[in-house]
Parts: C-alpha cells; sequence; structure tokens
C-alpha cells in the first residue's frame, strides 16, 4: 500500500502544479456564472490529469460520478476525487483549496491523499498506517470537556431550518463555532488537533472521504448524526476528538438524521 500511496501523491502533486498554474491571489469575481465557468474550466485541467494517471494505477477502480456522491457504493474499489476541493476559494484568491484523492474499498476509505499547492503542504494517510502532513504524524485533540471544544462546521445546501436550530444548540455549549468551506479542510484541522470536531448536513462523497480517513487514523471517531460509524450515503458527518464526540453527538444527533 505505501508504494500505492508514492504513485498516487505523485500524481495529486502534479495535478496541484497544473492547477497553481491557474491560480492568482487577486481574482475577484464578480458574478455567480464568472465563478462557475472558472470552476469547471479548472474542473475539466484537473480531471484529465488525475483520471487516465489513476486509471493507470489502479485499472480495477471505478470513479465516482454524480450519481454515487450520495449514495452507498457498489463492492470494489473507487476513486473519490476532488479535483479543486474549495474551488469558491481559488476563485476569490484565498488559499484554501486543494487536489483530494481518495481510494475505497467495499465502501471503507483505505488510503487518502490531499494537496494544497499554496504551501506546497500534503496530507497522507493509508488505513491502519495513520494520517501524516507532509510525513509528519498527525494526532488528534486530547480534549475531554465539550465546553472546551472548537466546533467547525459547514453551511448546508438546503437544509436552513434544521442547521439553524443546530447551531443554536452549540453555542451555549461549546467554546466557539466556525463555518468553513470547503467540506477537506476543518476536518484537516481535526485530524491536526487544531479544531476538536467538524459536523456537516448533506455531506458528499468526494467532499468527506479523504477527511474521514485522515481524521480516523489519527486518532478521532468519525460517524454519522445517529452515532453510526461513518459510510458512503450516510447524510451527515461528525467527525471529532474521541473525548468530545458523544457530547457533541448529544447535541446534534437525533433519531431522524439531525
Amino acid at each position: 500500500m505505501e508504494n500505492l500511496l508514492e504513485q498516487v501523491k505523485a500524481v495529486v502533486v502534479s495535478a496541484g502544479a497544473a492547477l497553481h498554474d491557474q491560480y492568482t491571489d487577486t481574482a475577484r469575481p464578480t458574478t455567480k456564472a464568472e465563478m462557475g465557468a472558472v470552476g469547471k474550466r479548472l474542473d475539466d485541467l484537473v480531471s484529465g490529469i488525475l483520471r487516465p494517471a489513476l486509471a493507470e494505477i489502479r485499472p480495477e477502480a471505478r470513479w465516482v460520478g454524480d450519481d454515487e456522491e450520495m449514495a452507498e457504493l457498489p463492492p470494489g474499489e473507487w476513486w473519490a476525487v476532488d479535483p479543486i476541493e474549495g474551488g469558491v476559494n481559488f476563485v476569490h484568491g484565498t488559499d484554501q483549496w486543494a487536489v483530494t484523492v481518495t481510494l475505497l474499498r467495499d465502501n471503507t476509505p483505505v488510503l487518502a491523499v490531499v494537496h494544497q499547492p499554496v504551501g506546497f503542504r500534503t496530507w497522507t494517510a493509508v488505513r491502519g498506517g495513520g494520517a501524516f502532513l507532509d510525513g509528519r504524524p498527525l494526532t488528534v485533540s486530547a480534549k475531554t470537556e465539550v465546553d472546551a471544544a472548537v466546533v467547525a462546521m459547514t453551511q448546508p445546501r438546503t437544509r436552513n431550518r434544521d442547521f439553524g436550530d443546530a447551531v443554536a444548540a452549540l453555542l451555549d455549549e461549546v467554546l466557539l463555532i466556525r463555518s468553513t468551506v470547503p467540506s477537506t479542510f476543518p476536518q484537516l484541522d481535526v485530524a491536526e488537533g487544531h479544531v476538536d470536531a467538524y459536523w456537516q448536513y448533506e455531506c458528499d462523497l468526494v467532499g468527506v472521504a479523504a477527511g474521514v480517513l485522515l481524521v480516523t487514523e489519527a486518532g478521532g471517531v468519525v460517524t454519522d448524526l445517529r452515532g453510526e460509524p461513518w459510510r458512503p450515503g450516510h447524510a451527515d458527518v461528525l467527525a471529532a476528538a474521541p473525548g468530545v464526540h458523544k457530547g457533541l453527538l448529544a447535541l446534534l444527533g437525533t433519531g431522524d438524521g439531525r
């Protein structure tokens, strides 16, 4: 698996370099249509690098498409790829964007590479082998008290009322709440211990798969909001340090999936 990791890492870094060539920190889009056009062009550019290269590395692995992003995957190996995770940040000239690649086997993430071209930082994980940033081992927060927890979240596409209720429930109980995009970076913060938890409604597979593995391998706990171990097809995710996961789940989780 380590040899496979190095192969995937090389491909992801190469794709990141092509993306970085298109980046400027002076970008300031003026319309949603403009943002969409830039995002589509960049997605096509990077996918054109990643897809054939990953197919050569692992010919039997399939590619997660739009139809699979919110569903449980059929058995076998699948590539979950986000060519430009954080595209909204890219087009606004900020640096929290990355290329992410995750290999899933029978609905379990087993390998992940996240490369942030700005700053040239690379996070890697192999199931059972730990999580790393540029070769340095990562460990989640040691906090055990919810009232000391820093919690990150991402605004959902449609469940705004549920989101508002959940935020209200947390505001009185935790130290600080942050709302951010994309999904991957706050999960990386959890894996590094900078943030104690991350939760999201309506999560899509390519947006959270890499972070799920990295948080898990850094010693964290990743479930849906019912407390079931996260897997593709689950509608929400809570990735947290073990000492605060149970308390946050009690605040966020209900029987209807919230």
